[in-house]
């Protein structure tokens, strides 16, 4: 009696859950699809002409356009420096004397040298002159078979030897000479003056202090005297920018000591040889260094540090789509294939080697192309477009748009991931991102 009793309620619990599924159902599936199709937020903008500028950015430091080192060519103690850093110096000024002591002695030596080899060439031509006339004695008496030919011979050696002795003593007194001259520049080298007008930049010795010449190896480096009146940008370029940099291009430059100011300059100089960077680690880095004359008169200070902007290319009416409009997708209907390796040989021709087949294309798979997404009729079409120069803000498009059309410039996170081929959508007020003074809408 209790199973029967039992089959009328389990049927109406059948009955309800065929009910709820019949009902819940179609709405689970219409709110599915709801979702599915219901529209993505986006910003957009028209495709307008106008006029960029592809700018290079770099930092580096000031330095002056001339300046020069200063470090004895002699060695010694220095005695005078009568200058002080920051201080103002012209052509010819005296900077600093090293203690003449011991070069005035080399000068008295070497003029004592000198005169000693002069008297030896008085004496050796008197030598000469005497071995000469006996010579000519012993000829005479020779022809007339007065003199043996042993005496003859020994006349004409004593002759040939007092005038090499004589050429001897002449190349003693340019010896003689040059060391002299050698000892007197060494005295005028301790008096060191000012090659150029400028300023004392830095002061790295004192008075007292003994300096090393660069004679035979690096001298000390006492000071240097830079002309603060022309000053340039040394700046540090990657591989990839540094050959759309040449000289006579146009640059803005920043100083972070000089705030809210930018500063004209002009390209002068790029380096032809690179000079590398961290090297061993991580962060080793290809650099070339690019130096911009500074147009503006201001009181810079070497070593202070600077961002320039090079301008590198420039393009006139042209269209463009802001950056962040530019994004990539894989081609419709690709269909990547991983590489196919295939084992033949071992085991039954040991001759063979292991023979590997390799499709390229297959294992590398298609390549991403660049496109923006426009709308038409509330909904996103993809279109891949070619790219030109760019600034900071927007990028030239070659191909793939036209003026006035609609571009999708926003959010992030549409472009990059949600957006499809004829995916809705739905626009709000599009409030600019960012303003470039490079790139403006051509008249």
């Amino acid at each position: 009696m209790s199973d029967r009793s039992s089959l009328p309620g389990a049927r109406v619990r059948q009955y309800l859950l065929l009910a709820c599924a019949l009902t819940l159902g179609p709405t689970a599936l219409f709110l599915t699809g709801c979702k599915r199709d219901q529209a993505i937020v986006v910003q957009a903008e028209k495709v307008q002409r106008r006029n960029l500028t592809e700018l290079v950015m770099a930092i580096g430091k000031i330095q002056p356009v001339t300046q020069v080192k200063i470090s004895p060519e002699v060695a010694g103690e220095i005695t005078s420096l009568p200058v002080k850093e920051g201080q103002m110096v012209h052509k010819g000024d005296l900077l600093l004397t090293i203690r003449r002591d011991l070069y005035e002695a080399g000068v008295r030596s070497s003029v004592a040298n000198f005169k000693s080899a002069e008297a030896s060439l008085l004496n050796a031509e008197a030598t000469e002159r005497r071995a000469e006339a006996e010579l000519r004695r012993h000829v005479e008496l020779f022809a007339k078979k007065l003199v043996s030919d042993s005496g003859y011979d020994e006349v004409r050696t004593a002759h040939e030897i007092a005038k090499a002795n004589s050429a001897s003593a002449t190349q003693q007194i340019e010896m003689a000479r040059a060391a002299l001259k050698r000892s007197e520049e060494d005295l005028l080298k301790t008096t060191i003056n000012s090659p150029i007008d400028g300023t004392v930049s830095k002061l790295n010795s004192e008075v007292g202090e003994r300096v090393v010449g660069t004679g035979m190896m690096a001298g000390t480096e006492i000071m240097t005297i830079a002309d603060l009146s022309e000053m340039e940008a040394r700046v540090e370029v990657g591989e990839v920018d540094v050959v759309l940099i040449q000289p006579g291009q146009k640059a803005r430059l920043e100083v972070d000591s000089f705030r809210d100011r930018k500063f004209g300059g002009l390209v002068t100089q790029v380096a032809r040889s690179a000079k590398s960077l961290a090297v061993g680690t991580q962060q080793e880095s290809t650099k070339f260094e690019v130096r911009i004359r500074i147009q503006d008169k201001e009181p810079f200070l070497p070593g202070m540090s600077v961002t320039a902007e090079v301008e590198t290319r420039y393009r006139t009416n042209v269209l463009a789509v802001p950056i962040q409009s530019v994004t990539t997708r894989l081609p419709k209907g690709s269909n990547a294939q991983p590489a196919t390796v295939v084992a033949k040989g071992r085991g039954q021709d040991p001759d063979k080697e292991f023979e590997l087949i390799t499709n390229k294309k297959a294992h590398e798979g298609p390549k991403p192309q660049e496109v923006v997404f426009l709308i038409e009729n509330d909904h996103a079409h993809l279109r891949p477009v070619k790219r030109g120069i760019s600034d900071d803000t927007y990028y030239e498009i070659t191909e793939g748009v036209t003026e006035a059309q609609e571009v999708i410039t926003g959010g992030f996170r549409a472009i990059a991931r949600e957006l499809e081929d004829d995916k809705a959508v739905t626009t709000k007020t599009n409030k600019p991102w960012g303003l470039s003074f490079s790139s403006k809408p051509a008249e």
